[in-house]
């Protein structure tokens, strides 16, 4: 097989058995990447000289020699272009001064940093149209979205340019691109991974590192490595039992899983998902099914309380209103108005707006929320639902006019409620490539497992790959 159709298990496989140096696997990614990252904006800070100088070089870990991208925030890679998406920083050349305990931990297994990839304005939107550089389309359709904000990995891995790359997620932002290119993507529960030295924690604890994948053990392999506290972190998840990677292919017995389809919008309304999404769902169930599980609709109750929108999103501006202060520290200046999206200006505007009372409450809310969902994974072990509620979008959707600067949030809101109530609980959620629509377009479900439980969701997962292998049709396109 083409390395393009590779993962990165079996790259590392290659330089182990000596059919492959680490030097072939990196030389054929930066290949892959010039022929192909032109259309797709997926790569935008390209590493191939100092990839191909450390290459040869690569640490004797389980990935030697493996090529990765890192997306281009919130994880650093030391003296390297850092922008989260932000035009500003890109023209003051802010380079990371370190890298970070992630990017670390990658290199100590072998992986070989070959460039950073797009994301949207400081991660906020569920796509990669970043003011700052062109957007990422999707290898499936040019003109729509990659989803996001991890689409430039997302598409990189869709194509084959890399065999996985990594992403971070505080409302959706490894699992909808996953689902949008076609991908396995697991957010970790809270705590899982460190974001030693830069941080202790993001948004309050909305965010997770991890990586999009074309497998579950890679998935499962790179949470083995990453997984784990570091000195001054402010908590950790619950300890794993075992090696995830172990986990591929274990017993579960009989599970029961719920399953719903439909969602409330930013309005109240309580609407159902599109036809493409909602037999995307029925599908997986009918797999699971297959599979021995107990399989029955279940709508959570709480996750219907319109209050989820106006806490996640105080919680979320003041988050953003951090980011604009702290890029305006390190370039030295206020960045202004024009500089930036209205979105991402509207949303810096609101954070600073918000009290440190309102804050808390924001947070009491969405705490209590985490604990009445805990109740249902007392009954069930897992509940099923739309990765996202449409098909890839076209490009432009999430976009905000300068007389509505908040539409695109609320746009983001209706593409991606079953997504972001998961980064508030903490909880572990994983998207699965196992749909297409009449047009050949990824539609990705989405289970969710108890805090801490991503063990059950590799377990399951694995299962689900095995009956039906993940097919990646983008990456000979």
């Amino acid at each position: 097989m083409h390395l393009a159709d590779l993962d990165a298990t079996a790259q590392a496989d290659l330089v182990r058995t000596g059919e492959a140096s680490p030097r072939d696997l990196v030389d054929a990614a930066i290949t892959r990447i010039e022929a192909h990252n032109a259309d797709l904006g997926a790569v935008i800070i390209p590493l191939f000289d100092d990839a191909r100088g450390k290459a040869d070089g690569a640490p004797a870990g389980p990935f030697r020699g493996v090529p990765i991208l890192i997306k281009d925030i919130i994880a650093t890679v030391g003296g390297v272009l850092y922008t989260a998406g932000l035009e500003p920083l890109r023209r003051a050349n802010y380079l990371a001064p370190v890298d970070s305990y992630l990017v670390t931990a990658l290199r100590r297994a072998g992986f070989v940093i070959v460039g950073k990839t797009n994301t949207s304005e400081l991660g906020i939107l569920p796509s990669a149209e970043p003011p700052a550089w062109p957007p990422a389309r999707n290898p499936y359709d040019r003109t729509r979205s990659t989803g996001g904000s991890s689409g430039g990995s997302a598409a990189a891995v869709a194509t084959g340019m890399v065999p996985v790359a990594h992403a971070n997620d505080g409302g959706g932002s490894i699992r909808i691109p996953a689902s949008c290119c076609g991908l396995f993507g697991l957010k970790p529960s809270r705590g899982r991974v460190s974001f030693a030295p830069n941080h202790g924690a993001i948004n309050g604890g909305l965010v997770n590192e991890h990586v999009v994948a074309r497998s579950v053990r890679d998935s499962a392999a790179i949470l083995d490595i990453l997984a784990g506290v570091q000195a001054g972190d402010p908590y950790t998840a619950p300890p794993q039992q075992g090696p995830y990677l172990a986990e591929l292919g274990a017993p579960t017995g009989r599970l029961e899983i719920g399953f719903a389809t439909r969602h409330i919008t930013p309005e109240g309304t309580l609407i159902e998902s599109h036809p493409d999404c909602v037999a995307a769902v029925a599908h997986t169930a009918k797999l699971l099914e297959s599979l021995g599980h107990h399989v029955e609709p279940v709508e959570i109750d709480d996750l219907r309380d319109p209050a989820w929108v106006p806490n996640f999103l105080t919680v979320w501006a003041v988050g953003v209103a951090h980011d604009l202060e702290w890029a305006s520290r390190v370039i030295g200046r206020q960045i202004e108005m024009h500089e930036i999206e209205p979105l991402t200006y509207g949303l810096g505007e609101l954070g600073r707006l918000v009290s440190g009372s309102a804050y808390t409450a924001a947070w009491e809310w969405l705490h209590g929320a985490a604990r009445r969902i805990a109740k249902y994974f007392e009954k069930y072990d897992l509940w099923l639902t739309p990765t996202v509620t449409a098909p890839p979008p076209p490009l432009g959707t999430f976009h905000s006019p300068s007389d509505d600067i908040l539409k695109g949030i609320f746009v983001a809101a209706d593409f991606a409620p079953f997504t972001a109530p998961f980064n508030s609980t903490g909880q572990p959620a994983c998207s699965l490539p196992l749909y297409r629509n009449a047009a050949g377009l990824p539609i990705g479900t989405q289970l969710v497992a108890a805090y801490g439980r991503e063990d059950l969701l590799f377990r399951v997962a694995s299962q689900l790959e095995a009956a039906q292998p993940f097919v990646h049709a983008a990456t000979r396109r």
